[in-house]
């Protein structure tokens, strides 16, 4: 695995430190307006089909793969001993496997978390979602929070997407400045809101906190009670680029039945 020094870990950390006083004192939105896709297709290729719940059996897996080629859904969002699985099944296709690393905790250490994402990717998975260490990110413990993330990125990449989930629900605005910060200096492809599994999900202000933060150069994954198509169009609008959910079946459903707000 890549080494990763001191130094450039400390880095990190200056950099994102320096820029969240500044970014906490200014509320003004310079967010460039993101259009919701006027069709079903193109809002399906917004989507990770999703199935993270621990009891999932291989039934489920197999029937959330045939969705996703289905409807044409961007990946399918699975723990990662069904990312094997999920490869075979979505062969041929142009739906993605997407694992989760640290999940939904976050309190795995680096170097575990960085195997974990080097054995998925080896796997087949496509894109890694992360979670950040909340307990060290609270304490203000930056240097272990910087390393989790930036461990899993030079795992990942330049093959694989890093998303980092911030579980939003646990902090507050200046923590998920800093949280968004320390993301990007550590060189991620996107922030992400939730896990779905600490008693919260994606919120239309924190999305659009999140895009403020990381600006264009990001993605951000909205994720988390996502249910419907109006909950989508108001993630997509706040910012986010990329949706997480367990129900996209029924949101690509109301996009075909027409309930699709004009662009």
């Amino acid at each position: 695995m890549t080494a990763i020094t001191e130094e450039a870990i400390q880095s990190i950390v200056q950099r994102a430190v320096s820029q969240t006083t500044v970014l906490a004192g200014n509320s003004s939105d310079s967010r460039e307006k993101i259009a919701v896709p006027a069709g079903a297709s193109g809002l399906a290729r917004m989507i990770d089909h999703t199935l993270l719940k621990p009891d999932a059996t291989y039934d489920q897996i197999t029937q959330l793969c045939s969705e996703a080629r289905e409807h044409g859904f961007f990946s399918v969002c699975v723990n990662p001993t069904w990312v094997p699985v999920c490869v075979r099944l979505l062969g041929g296709s142009d739906t993605k496997v997407c694992t989760v690393t640290g999940f939904p905790l976050g309190a795995s250490m680096p170097d575990v978390k960085a195997f974990e994402a080097w054995k998925a990717i080896e796997h087949g998975a496509a894109e890694i979602d992360m979670v950040i260490n909340v307990g060290a990110l609270r304490s203000r413990d930056l240097e272990p929070v910087a390393r989790d993330i930036h461990s899993v990125v030079c795992i990942a990449h330049p093959g694989a997407i890093v998303k980092v989930i911030i579980e939003a629900v646990l902090l507050t605005d200046e923590e998920k400045i800093l949280a968004c910060l320390l993301s990007k200096e550590s060189g991620a492809d996107f922030v992400k809101t939730s896990t779905g599994f600490a008693g919260g999900g994606a919120t239309v202000h924190d999305v659009e906190l999140m895009r403020r933060v990381v600006g264009p150069v990001m993605g951000v994954k909205a994720a988390g009670g996502i249910r419907t198509y109006s909950d989508a169009e108001s993630m997509i609008k706040a910012g986010a680029t990329r949706i997480g959910a367990s129900a996209g079946i029924r949101i690509i459903q109301d996009a075909r039945a027409g309930n699709v707000a004009a662009p």
